[in-house]
C-alpha cells in the first residue's frame, strides 16, 4: 500500500460511508486520535503527516463499530484488506498469552 493522499482519501471515505466524521484538530492526543462514539466523530492530530494519519486510521478501523453493508463494494474490499493487515501481527500474540495463562499464579501458603 502506498502512503499518499489518495490512500488517505480512500480510508476517510470508508469512515464517511459508515457515518463517521473525520476531523483534524490540534490537541494533546496520547495515541494521535480521539473517538467520540456518541457523535460518531473521529478526531486526529492535525500535525500528523499523511503516513501517520493512514497508520492511525488503519489501527483505528477495527475499534469502530462499522456496518460493512453501508460501504460500497470498493470500500468493502479495502476495509477487509486493511482488517487482515491489522490482524496478522496479532496472530502471534495469543500463543504468548496462552503460555502465560497456563502458568499457575504464585499463591502464598498460609502457615
Amino acid at each position: 500500500m502506498k502512503y499518499n493522499q489518495g490512500t488517505l482519501n480512500k480510508i476517510e471515505k470508508i469512515l464517511d460511508e459508515a457515518g463517521y466524521v473525520v476531523r483534524y484538530e490540534r490537541g494533546t492526543f496520547q495515541s494521535g486520535y480521539c473517538i467520540l462514539e456518541a457523535k460518531r466523530v473521529v478526531v486526529l492530530n492535525k500535525f500528523l503527516n499523511a503516513e501517520g494519519r493512514i497508520n492511525t486510521l488503519i489501527d483505528l478501523l477495527p475499534k469502530l463499530n462499522l456496518n460493512i453493508d453501508l460501504l460500497t463494494h470498493e470500500s468493502q474490499k479495502l476495509y477487509t484488506s486493511l482488517a487482515k493487515k491489522v490482524e496478522e501481527p496479532l496472530a502471534d500474540e495469543p500463543a504468548e498469552n496462552e503460555e502465560k495463562a497456563n502458568e499457575l499464579p504464585f499463591v502464598e501458603e498460609e502457615k
